[in-house]
């Protein structure tokens, strides 16, 4: 009995080895948070969209999120119907309270700042990959005066898609990649403004660039760890059944 009790406490142990790539680091976020990350989150969101000259325009989302995969955002006023529904790996795109497209999406943001902490490592793993991730670089660095993890490109190299965790808590702070299919440009985004939200934390703040310049920002407040949410939420033949508000 005792020989089995320390088999269980090996296998189920955090990931306390030294990290040496991309793979170990997802590994021990996964190892670090899967028994007390929260299962569903909301809060609503000032969402702000910049014109080429800066002009700012504001928007309201209502956000719903069940970790790991499903996310639900109503664009206000909600009665419109408009509003995204992500799920299995899939963007359902409504407007006017009908489905207007349905295609696979594999949501990076989604993954690396919520997921990854709940979902198999391997399945993380093999979704980063598949994103463009090269997980066998990694290096540490500075972000804002903390230490990080880089996963996926060398010093210097502002180029190539590549993910920044926080050293000490293990959160997303930072990505860095071509900007769509435009290779001539960099799309950067930004978890900014970290807080204790159940057992895990939320980025109260996210900012989006484009070669340095400011394309969005999303601003979190009236943010709920763990409530309880109706499975309907993110059935997209139940869109127009069931809301947030």
């Amino acid at each position: 009995m005792l020989s089995q009790l320390l088999l269980l406490a090996v296998m189920t142990a955090p990931h306390s080895g030294p990290i040496t790539d991309g793979k170990g680091l997802v590994r021990a976020m996964h190892d670090r948070y899967a028994a007390k990350w929260y299962k569903t989150l909301t809060f609503t969101q000032t969402t702000t969209h910049y014109d080429a000259d800066g002009t700012a325009h504001d928007e309201t989302w209502y956000e719903a999120l069940q970790v790991p995969g499903k996310l639900r955002i109503d664009f206000d006023p909600v009665a419109k119907g408009n509003g995204y529904q992500f799920t299995g790996d899939v963007l359902n795109i409504f407007e006017d309270g009908k489905l207007k497209s349905s295609h696979p999406f594999v949501h990076p943001l989604l993954l690396l700042g919520f997921d990854v902490y709940l979902l198999p490592p391997d399945e993380s793993i093999n979704k980063l990959t598949k994103l463009g991730y090269d997980l066998s670089i990694i290096r540490e660095d500075t972000w804002q005066g903390r230490p990080v993890y880089v996963v996926g490109a060398k010093a210097g190299d502002l180029q190539s898609p590549q993910f920044w965790i926080d050293k000490q808590e293990l959160y997303f702070v930072r990505s860095i990649g071509p900007a769509g299919q435009d290779k001539t440009k960099t799309s950067e985004t930004q978890f900014n403004k970290y807080q204790k939200a159940g057992g895990g934390w939320v980025a109260a703040e996210v900012v989006f660039l484009v070669d340095g310049k400011r394309s969005g920002l999303e601003e979190y407040y009236d943010i709920k760890a763990n409530p309880k949410l109706d499975e309907k939420l993110f059935e997209k033949d139940h869109w127009t059944d069931v809301h947030l508000h």
